[in-house]
């Protein structure tokens, strides 16, 4: 415990030096500790000067109850949780599926399942019977804790003796209801806490592939997330918006582990749908400090006039997917804060970022964050200077403390960390101050005449049309050229999918891009195909241009030659 309040507290001290932080910061060394006893209950819900600051509230967009709950009281409603959990026979080690939306329920049972020991299996209420299906059985659940509303889609599944247990609505037959009343408010563990005890498995977004099952401990996530505090910038008492939602790392990320790890409090919108202003209204309500949003959510924010807005934020960052330096200079002209980007993935904390105070350089993620130890390899697996793939060290000292377990299911029956190296699969360059910029996935980056295309490069270019919402590129099958890059894009509203916005889409490009990376088709789309999580499934694209040969016969598909004017 101490030795995580002594980082926690460097990381704090250095919050504006990176040199200092990076240089002198050490992860606390593995020991028993279990972060909702030992920290959430031991020191935030004790500590006179944290005990009854805001740890959660949820605000409803659409009106009806709000919830607003203090550290002490959400440690005694945590404790309450645990003792009914453990009523119904909720062990050390047991798997337990946590399917519930932005309710204080979600925050209790997690809190609750780190004091049992139990392992949460956090999952999207967006998800299908068949993916929830896929999840029971691989994530070998014994538990379920499921919202009223999504109770029917385990009709007809595999639950003889499973733990059932319902938030809200009518119970249905075979479900208890999720009910503290009564429930004692003290909680005393069964046993202590090792750090390699298996905390968290998640399921990865799956991109490229079938979700692949990440294992994380009781280390690498609550210790681990001292990397992704840092980085955010949260100081204690800060209150903290992260646009996120359930059953995805990055809501335990900001939503749990690094606001609760600097004391920080943690705010949500519930919106049905999602509307700018009205966010933007309850940030300068509530007097939001820190926000985190993905691209996705930047790019609709900056379609409002944000410069009419006056709000209480100090740090703005983005993570998910690289954020497009267009959407990074209007945030700054309206006010006044740049958005720092970070990175990381399901299998690790905040890897890379831009921590406040540093100087940032247009189009990079950052440089690595306190802790992390990163090496450039090209494929062969040779070190490479100045682009190459993120690389993580799997052993020996320099091993990032929130570097996954391993995954459960790996291929071969191993962990996917067997080797010296955990690569991550997505390609960098770095330059001479160690600034790191993103390239693509290594799935996503191809040739097109011997050349290299990063199709991060030129969606960036891309968006900066007023007429792109979206846009995804990918290579198209060309009989001279091997592949040639491919544009799909979705339209800003007002625009019309015509021929004369794709010229003009294309203009913009040839305009600003070198002519061997030029896109030289183009297709309007009404949306990308994404996974639940929000990111574009490239991959899905890729195969259906393959599929295709490149011919994109479609009424709002177009190729440079059909415009004689750009010749």
């Amino acid at each position: 415990m101490t030795r995580f309040q002594d980082a926690r507290e460097f990381l704090l001290r250095h919050r504006s030096d990176y040199s200092a932080a990076y240089a002198g910061f050490r992860w606390p060394d593995p020991a028993p500790f279990n972060w909702a006893l030992d920290w959430f209950d031991g020191a935030l819900a004790r500590d006179p000067e944290s005990r009854d600051r805001t740890a959660l509230w949820i605000r409803e967009a659409a009106g009806g109850e709000e919830v607003r709950l203090s550290f002490a009281e959400l440690s005694r409603r945590s404790n309450q949780a645990a003792n009914v959990l453990a009523g119904i026979g909720v062990t050390r080690g047991e798997r337990l599926l946590l399917l519930l939306p932005n309710v204080a329920p979600l925050w209790e049972v997690m809190l609750a399942a780190m004091k049992l020991g139990a392992v949460v299996i956090p999952a999207s209420t967006l998800l299908t019977t068949g993916e929830l299906a896929d999840r029971l059985a691989r994530g070998k659940v014994r538990h379920v804790v499921a919202a009223g509303d999504q109770v029917e889609k385990f009709a007809g599944l595999a639950t003889d003796g499973l733990g059932l247990v319902q938030v809200g609505g009518d119970v249905a037959t075979g479900w208890r209801a999720y009910d503290l009343t009564g429930a004692a408010e003290a909680f005393a563990p069964s046993a202590p806490t090792h750090p390699d005890d298996p905390l968290l498995l998640y399921f990865t977004s799956g991109t490229t592939a079938k979700p692949k099952l990440v294992t994380h401990s009781h280390y690498s996530y609550p210790v681990g997330h001292l990397s992704t505090m840092y980085w955010i910038g949260l100081q204690p008492g800060d209150l903290h918006l992260n646009v996120s939602s359930p059953g995805w790392a990055k809501h335990a990320w900001s939503c749990v582990f690094a606001p609760w790890i600097a004391g920080a409090g943690v705010f949500v919108l519930n919106q049905p749908r999602f509307d700018a202003r009205s966010l933007l209204e309850a940030m300068r309500e509530a007097g939001v400090t820190t926000l985190c949003a993905p691209p996705t959510v930047w790019r609709m924010l900056v379609q409002q006039p944000l410069q009419d807005w006056r709000l209480a934020l100090r740090e703005v960052v983005s993570a998910g997917e690289p954020l497009n330096p267009e959407i990074i200079e209007q945030v700054q002209a309206a006010w006044n804060l740049t958005i720092r980007d970070g990175f990381g993935q399901t299998e690790t904390t905040a890897q890379v970022g831009n921590p406040p105070g540093q100087m940032l350089k247009p189009g990079a993620m950052g440089r690595p964050l306190p802790g992390y130890r990163i090496a450039l390899l090209g494929a062969d697996g040779a070190p490479a200077e100045s682009e190459g793939e993120v690389c993580l060290p799997t052993q020996g000292p320099g091993r990032a403390a929130g570097l996954m377990v391993g995954y459960e299911d790996a291929e071969g029956g191993g962990t996917g960390l067997d080797q010296a190296v955990y690569r991550t699969g997505d390609i960098v360059t770095r330059d001479a101050d160690g600034y790191l910029t993103f390239v693509g996935r290594a799935d996503d980056v191809f040739k097109s005449s011997d050349y290299r295309i990063s199709p991060f490069e030129l969606e960036s270019v891309l968006i900066e049309h007023p007429a792109v919402a979206e846009a995804a590129v990918v290579p198209s099958p060309d009989p001279l050229r091997l592949a040639t890059p491919k544009a799909y894009v979705s339209l800003a509203p007002g625009f019309e999918a015509d021929a004369a916005v794709a010229l003009s889409i294309l203009r913009h490009v040839r305009e600003r891009v070198a002519p061997y990376k030029r896109i030289r088709r183009i297709e309007i789309v009404a949306d990308l195909p994404k996974t639940i999580s929000g990111k574009i499934r490239r991959v899905e694209l890729r195969r259906h241009e393959a599929a295709d040969g490149g011919a994109g016969d479609r009424p709002l598909a177009f190729r440079e030659t059909d415009f004689p004017e750009l010749k």
